[in-house]
């Protein structure tokens, strides 16, 4: 049951980044820089952190699944953030085994993912000539306001999600040890 409801969160959250800029106000959106909302990998970051063990990778499913999703609702290439986001959550998950889970290396790695996604992101589609952006440009236009406005979100989504995962990850761990 856990496991649906972390799938309908996620869910939400993709039907929500597609008028998350709808929600800032116009004068934002007006300038040159672009903000790209990568809310459901900033809660893929917290699935990785505060409910997956060590030996799972629910978030990292997760992240294929969503990635594939995203691909197929808000771009044309598929594959782009499927690979970007499964591969930045799977190193956030891999860091967790090295660092304690709190809210300063949420941070730490939420940022750190994010940065990782979005180059892979960029790097893909200036490869294959979608995006044309000097590297200059892409990283005072694009990747610096994308992380903080990201990053933003994620400070807002800690405090709610947090313990209902950790408590998820109790029971999931209380469960597997009865046998």
């Amino acid at each position: 049951m856990k496991r649906l409801l972390i799938l309908l969160f996620l869910f939400v959250l993709l039907v929500m980044e597609g008028v998350a800029l709808d929600i800032l106000p116009v004068s934002l959106l007006k300038g040159d820089f672009v903000f790209v909302s990568h809310w459901v990998f900033m809660f893929l970051i917290l699935i990785a952190i505060f409910y997956d063990r060590e030996d799972t990778y629910f978030s990292v499913f997760y992240a294929l699944l969503f990635g594939l999703l995203i691909d197929i609702v808000y771009t044309g290439v598929l594959g782009v953030y499927m690979f970007s986001y499964a591969l930045g959550v799977y190193l956030v998950h891999g860091m967790t085994k090295l660092l304690h889970a709190n809210f300063f290396v949420t941070l730490l790695l939420g940022t750190a993912g994010l940065i990782l996604a979005e180059i892979f992101i960029n790097f893909i589609f200036s490869v294959t000539g979608i995006a044309e952006l000097a590297w200059q440009d892409y990283l005072v236009y694009r990747l610096v306001p994308t992380v903080m406005a990201n990053i933003v979100f994620l400070l807002i989504l800690y405090p709610f999600t947090i313990k209902r995962l950790v408590k998820w990850k109790e029971e999931q761990i209380s469960a597997s040890s009865q046998f």
